[in-house]
């Protein structure tokens, strides 16, 4: 099980890859004989940074071939060279006083990221947040895109909230087999979480984005994203004293 979690809900998680591909950092242990490479996932402060730097990247002022480090430390008050630290695992290289070619660096940090590619997700609890969340279109510009939700309220089931089917729960784990998603946003009710992840895992989903407060309990191999959006009120309330 690998378990992430983040001071917001733009925290991010995600498999290093397997050996041999360019996401992710790799080391080898072992002894001559035989050397084995494992991947190294990088640090999360600096991945949970890389969807600033896009967002930066995608409302430029003016066109441009190339944007430098520095500019992009300045617009997020970071320092520069953490900016290009974070940068470089993504595999892209700059070039001395130009920086980064713009295109180059948009697809090196999606790529790295697997926003290039998309994934299809659901999402279980349609309560306020699960509302929230399903009409949250940033998450569509990133490539998740929610194709089912599931709730136990007759009054929402068969109903489409932002244009999203609501199935019934009590179906969840022969209608997840026939969607063929492997995400799963999780937003039930805390005494739900674990039940609810359980039949989420048992029908193929491999990847859980929680949003309840519960530690939830996993086989291996499973990736959960824990979110703890108190965790960000408390940083905002220890800045306002400041």
């Amino acid at each position: 099980m690998q378990q992430c979690g983040s001071g917001g809900i733009s925290g991010q998680c995600y498999p290093s890859g397997k050996p041999g591909q360019s996401r992710g950092i790799f080391y080898r242990t072992g002894n001559a004989k035989g050397l084995v490479v494992k991947p190294r996932v990088p640090a999360a402060p600096s991945v949970r940074r890389l969807p600033s730097y896009l967002h930066v990247i995608n409302n430029l002022p003016v066109e441009g071939e190339y944007i430098s480090g520095t500019f992009i430390a300045e617009e997020l008050n970071l320092d520069s060279i953490q900016v290009r630290k974070d940068l470089a695992i993504t595999g892209v290289t700059g070039k001395p006083k130009k920086g980064y070619r713009i295109e180059a660096l948009r697809d090196a940090i999606e790529n790295f990221l697997g926003w290039d590619k998309g994934f299809d997700a659901v999402l279980v609890g349609v309560g306020n947040l699960g509302s929230a969340l399903m009409g949250y279109s940033e998450l569509v510009r990133h490539g998740l895109h929610i194709i089912a939700a599931f709730d136990n309220n007759p009054r929402m089931v068969g109903k489409r909230v932002h244009g999203i089917p609501i199935l019934n729960t009590k179906t969840m784990d022969i209608q997840l087999r026939t969607l063929g998603a492997k995400i799963a946003i999780l937003s039930v009710p805390a005494e739900a979480a674990q039940e609810t992840a359980d039949v989420l895992i048992r029908a193929g989903i491999t990847g859980l984005w929680n949003f309840t407060n519960v530690k939830l309990k996993t086989p291996e191999g499973i990736i959960v994203q824990k979110e703890d959006i108190s965790s960000g009120y408390a940083m905002l309330c220890v800045r306002m004293k400041e």
